[in-house]
């Protein structure tokens, strides 16, 4: 029995479970998109860093015939609790989330899962998650090698980077940035919400609670001007991520 690996087949949800069994046979590895829905201020939408690395993930699992997992789209997102709409999980029941979602997959076959993130929020917890499993295998005593695990940011790959600070510089900031609200743009361009803010350049500065978050930064950015966003920045922002994850998603299959 054979399936064609095309299009939505690329979607681990869209699959039957034949079709995953034959592919197995052909390729362990997987890619993970993991966000939050969390607040990007006043015209950023909520599921953004859902949104980024899944649209991301699909469109390089489509050039590199790839298989993508369903998004984990609620993150570690606490300290946004100030802003309506915004969803979290406490550290502790992301590790557990991700252990499961690892579990699962390990039990099947999947031997390279490459966690294609969004939000810089979870990536302690997640690194937490993998120490986690690891410890667990480790500890089994059960001899044999399990998954490999990698998280890796849509937004840190070299193409990204050098493209962010061409289109927008300081401006860029870190929180409700142009650049992660350009690429939501692009997916989603009836959503589009161009407008002018003030001030310009969002603060910056240290955050811990939501009490504290929403105190130091009333609108939700953080040292950027998403003003500057647009559908064309999020076009060109989107080519270079596709290019930087499946460059780092082969080299990542690549190594043992």
């Amino acid at each position: 029995m054979t399936f064609p690996f095309q299009g939505d087949r690329m979607r681990l949800q869209l699959c039957t479970w034949p079709e995953v069994e034959a592919r197995l046979a052909k390729s362990t590895g997987i890619i993970v998109p993991i966000g939050s829905t969390e607040q990007h201020g006043p015209n950023g939408l909520l599921g953004t860093d859902a949104i980024c690395p899944e649209v991301v993930a699909e469109a390089a699992a489509e050039r590199i015939d790839a298989l993508v997992a369903p998004t984990i789209s609620i993150g570690m997102a606490q300290h946004h609790l100030g802003f309506p709409g915004t969803i979290s999980l406490r550290p502790d029941t992301l590790i557990a989330v991700v252990r499961d979602v690892v579990q699962s997959l390990a039990r099947h076959g999947f031997r390279e899962i490459y966690f294609l993130n969004g939000h810089g929020g979870n990536v302690a917890t997640v690194q937490a998650a993998f120490a986690q499993y690891n410890a667990e295998a480790s500890f089994s005593g059960v001899e044999g090698p399990g998954p490999r695990l990698k998280i890796a940011n849509w937004f840190a790959g070299k193409r990204v980077g050098a493209l962010s600070q061409e289109l927008f510089g300081e401006s860029e900031g870190s929180h409700a940035t142009p650049s992660e609200i350009s690429l939501t743009w692009h997916a989603y361009p009836d959503r589009a919400q161009p407008m002018d803010l003030e001030p310009k350049i969002a603060p910056k500065g240290p955050i811990a609670d939501a009490f504290d978050y929403r105190r130091r930064f009333p609108d939700g950015r953080i040292g950027s001007d998403p003003s500057l966003a647009s559908v064309e920045a999020g076009t060109r922002l989107f080519e270079a991520s596709v290019e930087d994850t499946i460059e780092d998603y082969e080299a990542f299959l690549a190594t043992r």
